[in-house]
This record gives C-alpha cells, sequence and structure tokens, in this order.
C-alpha cells in the first residue's frame, strides 16, 4: 500500500471558538491530503476524463489540536471495488504521535464526460498499491 504523508502547523485560522483545531478544518484538510496524494500519484494524462466525489466521510475525533501543534497526516487506499475507493487517513500531532482524528472516505469515480461512474481501472489501483 503507498502512504501519502504531510506535515504542517497549526495556525490561528484553523481554530475554532474554543481555540482548538475547528472540525470543518479537519474534513478539508482529509479533501487536501486525499487530492494530494492522487496528484502525487498520476500524471494529467490519467486523470484526464476522471472524476473523484465524496460518497462518504466516516469521521472519529479523539483529541483536540491546539495553535502550536505540529500536525501530521498520512493517507493510503485501503480498499477498491468497481468505482469506490475506501481512503483512510489519520491525523496525528507529529511531536507526540498521538491520533487526533481518523478519516474514512469512500470516493466514487466517475467518467468526466457522463458523470456516471466508473470502474477504477487496474493500472490506477496499482499506482497506489506500490510501496
Amino acid at each position: 500500500m503507498q502512504t501519502y504523508t504531510i506535515v504542517f502547523p497549526v495556525k490561528a485560522n484553523d481554530l475554532d471558538e474554543l481555540n482548538h483545531v475547528n472540525n470543518i478544518r479537519y474534513v478539508e484538510w482529509i479533501q487536501e491530503v486525499s487530492k494530494k496524494h492522487w496528484l502525487s500519484v498520476t500524471d494529467i494524462k490519467t486523470r484526464e476524463g476522471l472524476i473523484w466525489v465524496v460518497r462518504n466521510h466516516e469521521i472519529s475525533y479523539h483529541k483536540s489540536a491546539q495553535i502550536g501543534d505540529t500536525i501530521q497526516i498520512a493517507t493510503h487506499i485501503a480498499e477498491t471495488k468497481g468505482p469506490i475507493s475506501k481512503r483512510v487517513v489519520e491525523i496525528k500531532n507529529n511531536k507526540t504521535g498521538v491520533l487526533l482524528v481518523k478519516g474514512i472516505t469512500e470516493w466514487c469515480l466517475l467518467d468526466a464526460a457522463t458523470f456516471r461512474p466508473k470502474r477504477v481501472p487496474e493500472a490506477v489501483q496499482q499506482l497506489f498499491n506500490n510501496t
């Protein structure tokens, strides 16, 4: 399984009124890391004609992040079946390794011309299976 990881500091605009990272920001980070992972392993030709849309988000909040924390987000594709890819995202405190948030998202691949579900091509699956 191919894992993609990013690390960055929590900024003031990430916080809610309780001075913790806002739940909506975690969802944005999940989507951002997913997109960056897709872009990092595919080329323009592979991406032509393909669109990913979220079918379902399952998010578990374990701990809060605060200003000054450094966040590590790691993602991988856990399973692909037909047009659906199940992506796991773990958001941790980079210093302590404590799990803050775990997300499991079902992404559905669509044909860009018809907006109909499209089976994930084997060549695309293999890009995410390489370590």
